[in-house]
């Protein structure tokens, strides 16, 4: 089974490395600026390609691991995506953040080119991806997910089949919605902390031993005791498109959103002050310098 991927970032190059070294399987790549450095993989034998198309004319598995939905559409059904060239029964594999509603017309123009598409975003972060211990919320027929399993398993823990298509996409914005969310709050609150010159491990210990006791507060505390934000390389960017998601999702299912609203503004103010390439972490000192 030959694989392809495009989008071989903090996330796909994990994956990338792990279909080749620990599954063993031939690996074709998007050579792209927004790469990271790939001379690790090369070295592996992986092969780079110019197109999306190229990609998908050599490719059994495609998986998809950009941004988002303007991404995903461009990759899929551009001049030269990879449904101009897609192998009969190919699978796409669709690791991005996207809408609900463009993953299923993505499907619909991959099932029209001969092939089958699972929506499979990622929970965890960069290095979980390194280690081949990401968690994928895969939407989709059964019958596709077992043929790609061995695929999947070189760079996963848990592969969680959730239910028809779009289904990942939609509990990926559920579960990210919660998780930014938290993070957020915590990180103004840790601003307002730092502000009133609470001890930054005091603050810490409280939260570690009640109610604020959280994976948010263990992704956030080296930053808010060291100053160390790698404990979540996730942009802030990234993570405002994928809160402007999900209320986008809310909104066209007629739901509230208030508290997303807040959420979004919050990480839209840090945008546009020049931080969207700003870590997650960060968020505690940006919320602090913006109060002061």
């Amino acid at each position: 089974m030959h694989v392809g991927i495009i989008g071989v970032g903090l996330m796909g190059h994990g994956i990338a490395r792990n279909v080749l070294s620990r599954g063993g399987f031939a690996l074709s790549f998007l050579d792209h600026p927004g790469n990271q450095p790939v001379d690790e993989i090369v070295s592996l034998g992986a092969v780079a390609c110019a197109t999306p198309a190229e990609v998908a004319a050599m490719s059994d598995v495609v998986i998809l691991c950009v941004t988002g939905s303007p991404q995903v559409e461009a990759i899929v059904a551009g001049d030269q995506g990879v449904a101009t060239a897609l192998r009969q029964n190919a699978v796409i594999v669709d690791c991005s953040t996207a809408l609900p509603e463009s993953t299923l017309r993505m499907a619909e123009i991959v099932r029209a080119a001969g092939g089958d598409y699972l929506d499979a975003p990622m929970t965890r972060t960069a290095r979980h991806a390194h280690e081949g211990t990401l968690n994928l919320l895969v939407g989709g027929a059964t019958d596709t997910l077992e043929r790609v399993r061995p695929v999947l398993s070189t760079f996963t823990e848990d592969v969680a089949h959730v239910g028809p298509l779009s289904h990942g996409h939609r509990l990926k914005l559920l579960h990210n919605y919660v998780s930014v969310g938290f993070m957020t709050l915590l990180a103004e609150a840790a601003a307002q902390s730092a502000d009133a010159g609470v001890d930054p491990a005091v603050f810490v210990d409280v939260l570690a031993s009640g109610g604020g006791a959280s994976v948010a507060l263990e992704r956030l505390a080296p930053f808010i005791t060291e100053g160390d934000r790698e404990g979540l390389p996730f942009f802030v960017s990234n993570a405002q498109k994928d809160i402007d998601y999900y209320r986008a999702m809310s909104e066209q299912a007629g739901a509230k959103q208030t508290v997303a609203d807040g959420v979004s503004q919050a990480l839209a103010d840090a945008v546009a002050d020049g931080h969207g390439q700003a870590y997650v972490p960060e968020l505690c000192a940006l919320f602090k310098n913006s109060s002061s």
